[in-house]
């Protein structure tokens, strides 16, 4: 028997199938855009490496200090005492004296930014102890470990020294307030105190750890560290002019880097002729100078 052709269907029934297969590829496409991507689930995100991690880990570093001042304030209050005993008693003292020309300006007001800068420095100065103290308990071998550059971590550790030195210098702020110091209340010149602060407490910090990385032990950082205080605060023009200075201590006076922060403050908050863009190119530069030195010596602690 010879195979009868199929008849050809209609073209009513054609246009249907068309019109079904169309649909069920639409449907079919929707599907797909509703379904979630599994990919995202099975491949982790790629990790952030190198400088990528350097804000992260600034802004961490800062909160702890933060938290660690939220639940003690002690430190706080107790390191409030030594500036307001040298603004109450030296600055008063003083400004009856009349002993020291300052140009006509009053000697408290005069002092106030050199107080600061030396209450800032004081907290600074000694952060290598926390270094030390993490070398001692193991974390710093597990910091190290992460991919987190070792300069990310110093500029990090530096920094939240600023963030106590800050919070510091805002008590010594209000204690020269009460005390009638004239100082402006212009927003962007306190911005730029903050950023004084910050870079001068984050170099004598860096200072603090690389002497941490040399000498290896808290008694020695200690000693170093109540050895050069002094002098780096006599040494600079915190408390009288550079030009009452002796030629010798005038050299030092201009490589001690307090001495531009305690420009920068007196030029921001009392309106006193200042060199302000060499002051913060100086306090940059130093801070850039002492990061790298800190950063070359961790390794060292962690041995």
């Amino acid at each position: 028997m010879s195979a009868v052709p199929a008849a050809p269907l209609p073209a009513s029934a054609d246009q249907a199938e068309t019109e079904r297969a169309e649909t069920e590829q639409a449907v079919g496409e929707s599907a797909g855009a509703r379904r979630p991507d599994l990919g995202l689930l099975l491949v982790p995100p790629r990790a952030r490496t190198g400088w990528q991690l350097v804000p992260a880990r600034v802004l961490a570093m800062c909160a702890v200090e933060l938290q660690k001042l939220r639940h003690d304030r002690t430190e706080l209050y107790t390191r409030a005492v030594q500036p307001a005993l040298w603004l109450l008693i030296f600055g008063e003292t003083f400004t009856k004296l009349h002993a020291i020309p300052t140009g006509g300006i009053p000697y408290l007001d005069y002092l106030a930014p050199g107080i600061i800068a030396q209450s800032a420095m004081f907290i600074a100065i000694f952060y290598g102890i926390m270094i030390i103290w993490e070398r001692d308990s193991g974390v710093l071998t597990k910091l190290l470990v992460t991919p987190t550059p070792r300069a990310a971590l110093v500029t990090g550790k530096a920094f939240a020294a600023g963030v106590k030195a800050v919070i510091q210098a805002v008590v010594v702020v209000l204690i020269a307030a009460a005390l009638g110091v004239g100082m402006t209340w212009n927003p962007l010149r306190l911005l730029g105190v903050v950023v004084v602060v910050l870079l001068g407490s984050a170099f004598f910090s860096c200072l603090s750890m690389t002497i941490a990385g040399i000498v290896l032990t808290r008694d020695r950082l200690m000693g170093i560290g109540q050895a050069i205080t002094m002098p780096l605060f006599f040494g600079s023009n915190a408390l009288y002019p550079v030009a009452l200075m002796p030629g010798w201590l005038q050299v030092i006076s201009r490589a001690n880097p307090l001495s531009y922060q305690v420009d920068a403050l007196r030029g921001l908050l009392i309106g006193t002729p200042a060199h302000l863009t060499s002051d913060f190119a100086v306090l940059a530069l130093a801070t850039a100078l002492g990061i790298t030195a800190a950063s070359a010596l961790l390794g060292r602690l962690a041995k």
